[in-house]
Order: structure tokens, then C-alpha cells, then sequence
């Protein structure tokens, strides 16, 4: 009742939101506004003109940020330190979102608001990037919805590497980004937000998903049973990013080489990372791991690893009594010393199994957001995910 109210809250807001913003364009704008990047991102100052970006949570921020590089000013939606499962925009959020020229989301559940938001703006010239767009979305605890994934022990990194992502220089934005988003005089939010997805691996959210998320009096943040953590897998991070830089490039075409050399530089990045987990994984002598959430289904797939969930796919879902002995069952008898718990919230179940089995806890990150301390810190996803690689490294190798 709390979470319906605040959606009708939300959407009477959005209409004076919208009515500050008024007759704006939403073309590249003037921005005072800057962003880091780094060593091999492509500039331009040839114009003073920047794409405005609002990201939806930190993996689409920094993905985005990696791509975009100094030709737009992209800003993220949640803020650092806040678990992006329950949060919803604030009527200032959404008129930031009206007066963008672009907004990125993951997709696949994750932003349980966005239909809600893209419904308000579908009259405005807003490009619509879904990152998650052509990547075969998992079930919860990481069952196949797609693509056949198979049981986790008979995974090949070979086979799933591939996902269909065919090699770089193969890589179809057409098929992979197909929302289709057409020219921005063309844009369509009914047809963009529909996604097609249809053909990508017979993936097909029109009878699980429906890209509705369920009547807004539905929300429970359980993602309609799918697994949106996709950017927990480097593989599937390539796809996002991929994604992103087609989405960008359709947005600004006069800068679409730059786009495209940014990304190539940040997947160089990620394609040593997914290197990086498949050669310090394979030999591990055990291949599963307890975990708070189930965040980590598609890193487990990825890799020939099987998670065992404490909770359901969001971190605010308590197990019950049968689900918590079950887990310390397992722990038991497959002689578990590690619990994985995560940042951004409370780590009391884990440490309670911990205690009850006496093993030790660590964190393992489903990078969902940064904490205060990861920002003073200066660490990134990838900073973040090699200390997820050796999180997991020490748990399966005791």
C-alpha cells in the first residue's frame, strides 16, 4: 500500500516536474557539468554542446561514463550508498529525467519505476537506452530463461562466452540493441519500449516479464522472477557496454567514432577481466558458494560456479525458518567456511549462519551501488570485481 501510494504520489509530481521543465529541448545542451575519464577516452571540445545523461543506478553510470567520455555529462539517479532494489525517483529526479537528452537502465526488473517514468516523458525527445537489451535473461537463482544455460556443473566458458555474442568484430547492434529506437525524429516510445525482444534467443518477456513489470499495485521487487544482474558477469558487461555505445552513437551521430573508440578501450578492459575470473576460477577445488542474495547467478554460470542463495533475487527478502536450516544443512555437509555477505545491507543473516556452522564471513559485491568508503577509496566496477575474484578465489580454495 506504502509503495502504491508513493507511485501515484510520483506521478502527480511528474506532471509539475514536467511543467518546470516546459518547452526545453531535449537535444544536446549547454552543461557546466564534468566528468572523470580516463587515459584512453577520446575527447572532444571542439563544442561546447553535451549530451545530458541519467543513468539509473552505479553499473549503468559507470559503463555509460566509460563510453561517453567528456562529450556528455552524465549523472546517476541513485545515490552512492543506497540499495537501487527499493528506490524510486523524487519528483526533482524525474524532471532531471524530462529535461535529459538520454536515460540508461539496466532492464530485466531491476528499475521496478522505469515504465512508470517512460510513460510520463514518451512525448519527449528522449533516447532510451536498456542496456540489458539482447542478453538472455536468467530465472531467479540462476535457472535458464533463455538461452539454455544448462545446470551449472556442466557450464563451458567457451559455449557460454560465446552466448551468442559472436566475436567483436561480428557484433550485430542492430540485433543485439533493436528496441528499435529508429531515427530520434522518429522515436517511437511505444514501439522503443516494447523492445522486440522477441527473437534474441526466443527470449521472451511478453508472457513472463511483459516489460509492464505487472500492474503498478504489483511491485514487490522480486523482478517477476527474472535475474537482472547481468553486469555481474564481465561477458555480459561487454554486451551492456555494447549496447550503450550504439544507443549513444544514435543519440549523437556527429560523435559516434569517439563513442566507438571509448568503447573499445573499456572492453579491451573487460574482456582481460572475464580472462582474469576464468583462468583464477577453473581450477578451484570446490564450486559453490553461499551468498546473501541471489545476485550472482550469471558470474557463477559464467564461470562453472553454483551459488547458493540465502535469500531470493532482492536483498531485502528474509528466508524462512525451512530456508535457513536447509542453507545450514548445506554448509555443513559440504563443509562451507565462507558466508558471502554484500555491501548496502545488513549483514545479520549471513553472520548468524556463519555462527551457527562456525565459519567466517566476507564480502562479496554485487556492485549495486558504492558506498562512501569505495568512493574515498576511488575504486570501479573493475576494482570491485577483482576483489570479488579474489573473494571467491580464497572461499573455494580452503
Amino acid at each position: 500500500m506504502i509503495k502504491s501510494y508513493k507511485r501515484i504520489l510520483a506521478a502527480f509530481s511528474l506532471s509539475a516536474a514536467l511543467a518546470v521543465a516546459g518547452c526545453g529541448s531535449a537535444k544536446p545542451s549547454e552543461s557546466n557539468g564534468s566528468m572523470n575519464t580516463t587515459d584512453s577516452q577520446v575527447t572532444d571540445t571542439s563544442t561546447a554542446t553535451k549530451l545530458k545523461i541519467k543513468t539509473s543506478f552505479y553499473p549503468m553510470y559507470e559503463f555509460t561514463r566509460q563510453v561517453a567520455g567528456d562529450l556528455a555529462d552524465v549523472e546517476n539517479l541513485v545515490p552512492a550508498g543506497v540499495e537501487p532494489h527499493d528506490w524510486e525517483p523524487t519528483p526533482q529526479d524525474m524532471a532531471g529525467i524530462a529535461d535529459a537528452d538520454v536515460i540508461v537502465y539496466n532492464g530485466a526488473g531491476m528499475e521496478s519505476w522505469i515504465d512508470q517514468v517512460l510513460d510520463s516523458v514518451k512525448d519527449r525527445d528522449l533516447k532510451i537506452i536498456e542496456a540489458s537489451q539482447g542478453i538472455g535473461i536468467m530465472e531467479g537463482e540462476g535457472h535458464s530463461h533463455a538461452h539454455d544455460h544448462g545446470t551449472e556443473g556442466e557450464h563451458s566458458h567457451e559455449d557460454e562466452h560465446s552466448h551468442d555474442h559472436g566475436t567483436e568484430g561480428e557484433h550485430s547492434h542492430e540485433e543485439e540493441h533493436a528496441h528499435d529506437h529508429g531515427s530520434e525524429g522518429e522515436h517511437s516510445h511505444e514501439e522503443e519500449h516494447a523492445h522486440d525482444h522477441g527473437t534474441e534467443g526466443e527470449h521472451s518477456h511478453e508472457d513472463e516479464h511483459a516489460h509492464d513489470h505487472g500492474e503498478e499495485g504489483g511491485h514487490h521487487h522480486d523482478h517477476g522472477g527474472l535475474d537482472p544482474h547481468v553486469w555481474l558477469s564481465p561477458a555480459l558487461a561487454i554486451q551492456q557496454v555494447r549496447n550503450i555505445e550504439q544507443g549513444l552513437a544514435e543519440a549523437d551521430p556527429e560523435h559516434k567514432d569517439a563513442y566507438k573508440a571509448n568503447a573499445d578501450a573499456y572492453v579491451s578492459k573487460l574482456e582481460a577481466l572475464d580472462q582474469e575470473f576464468n583462468e583464477g576460477l577453473k581450477d578451484s577445488k570446490r564450486k559453490d558458494f553461499i551468498t546473501q542474495h541471489a545476485a550472482f547467478g550469471y558470474l557463477a554460470h559464467e564461470y562453472g560456479l553454483t551459488q547458493v542463495p540465502i535469500a531470493g533475487l532482492s536483498p531485502d527478502q528474509e528466508p524462512s525458518a525451512s530456508q535457513m536450516a536447509k542453507i545450514i544443512e548445506f554448509a555443513k555437509e559440504n563443509n562451507v567456511k565462507t558466508i558471502f555477505f554484500e555491501t548496502l545491507v545488513a549483514s545479520n543473516v549471513a553472520e548468524t549462519i556463519a555462527t551457527e556452522i562456525g565459519a567466517s564471513t566476507a564480502v562479496l559485491n554485487p556492485i549495486e551501488g558504492l558506498t562512501e568508503e569505495d568512493i574515498a577509496k576511488e575504486l570501479d566496477y573493475i576494482a570491485i570485481m577483482h576483489q570479488n575474484l579474489q573473494a571467491l578465489q580464497a572461499a573455494l580454495n580452503e
